[in-house]
């Protein structure tokens, strides 16, 4: 499995210049949160990739100018931006991949579960119009709770009769980002050669790296293993306390997120072995949404490859998170059928 996923590090730049096994299928991107904190620089990163030949660009104000500014850049992607709910029908329609990264950014003292309220409902009533004008897209979700957004955007497919499990993602790139990144750090691995598969959610105790799965392949002693491991869950805090008010972490989302688009891309244009962590409805475990690698294809996803084998942290911590895990798939089902 982690053989597979170190081709996940070369993703962000081979998307961007373009990747295929025959002529590339240029295709139309809709970013729905476009002028927010990550979607400005998501849109950024994806205005640079030859496999995007429309970038579609919805909020309720501003896009406009964010669209104005990107169609200034030399590369071929035309930009478009779009305002309001009047004009979001036109923004989706004939989109092949559609990124979510709309709502309120998570502030001092918040957590995930403080930011429902407000983007559940941003989330349903997009995934409402995506369901409609371009139901066979690619929908990669980043808004927080993702634990929650997830089952609430695939309720309204159901609901809808458009639900394809294979093309329902949350975004939880961005542990497997930082879960590199930490591991390089203390172990001093080649930070682009060093691969972790992260499973289980998108927050706290949810978020589960697999170090004793890490390629290359590293020991950790157990306060090792524990430290990492809460720094990793963590991560997202300390992006937010770092910046005193001033945001979340929305540079390196937009990273991953990019980076989730892009390999979504190059499977959609027949690459092989493209692999990605992702959040999806699942029956790995006994929860019904579950992140773990997938292998991408054509149609979304074509593999789930599981959680291999754990160690007994690993699945004492596996164990650990499903109460709120669980909590939080329930959450969003009662509210998208609420």
């Amino acid at each position: 499995m982690a053989n597979l996923m170190r081709r996940a590090a070369t993703n962000l730049a081979q998307g961007a210049r373009g990747f295929s096994v025959s002529a590339p299928r240029h295709a139309k991107v809709s970013v729905l949160g476009a002028a927010g904190g990550i979607g400005q620089p998501l849109s950024l990163l994806l205005k640079q990739s030859t496999l995007i030949s429309e970038l579609a660009l919805y909020d309720v104000a501003n896009t406009v100018g964010v669209a104005a500014d990107l169609s200034h850049i030399e590369s071929a992607a035309q930009v478009k931006g779009y305002i309001g709910e009047s004009q979001l029908e036109e923004c989706l329609t004939g989109s092949k991949i559609v990124i979510i990264p709309a709502g309120v950014p998570r502030k001092p003292g918040m957590t995930r579960d403080d930011l429902f309220n407000i983007n559940a409902g941003i989330a349903m009533n997009l995934a409402e119009a995506a369901s409609k004008a371009c139901p066979d897209a690619m929908m990669c979700i980043i808004s927080n709770p993702v634990n929650s957004t997830v089952p609430i955007a695939s309720e309204v497919y159901k609901k809808n009769g458009v639900f394809d499990p294979r093309k329902m993602f949350g975004v939880t790139t961005l542990d497997v980002v930082r879960a590199n990144t930490f591991i390089s750090e203390l172990k001093g691995t080649p930070v682009t050669q060093t691969q972790c598969p992260v499973i289980g959610g998108h927050a706290g105790i949810t978020i589960l790296p697999l170090l004793s799965q890490v390629e290359p392949s590293c020991t950790f002693t157990d306060e090792e293993r524990a430290a990492l491991t809460t720094r990793i869950q963590n991560a997202g805090t300390e992006v937010v306390e770092a910046k005193a008010g001033g945001g979340s972490a929305t540079l390196s989302m937009a990273y991953a997120g990019a980076r989730f688009a892009f390999a979504l891309l190059q499977a959609m244009n027949g690459a092989k072995n493209i692999v990605e962590c992702s959040y999806v409805e699942s029956d790995v475990t006994d929860l019904q949404f579950f992140s773990t690698p997938l292998v991408l294809g054509p149609n979304g996803i074509e593999q789930n490859l599981g959680i291999g084998t754990l160690i007994d942290f690993e699945q004492e911590a596996l164990e650990a998170m499903k109460p709120e895990l669980s909590g939080s798939i329930a959450k969003g089902i009662k509210f998208a059928n609420q």
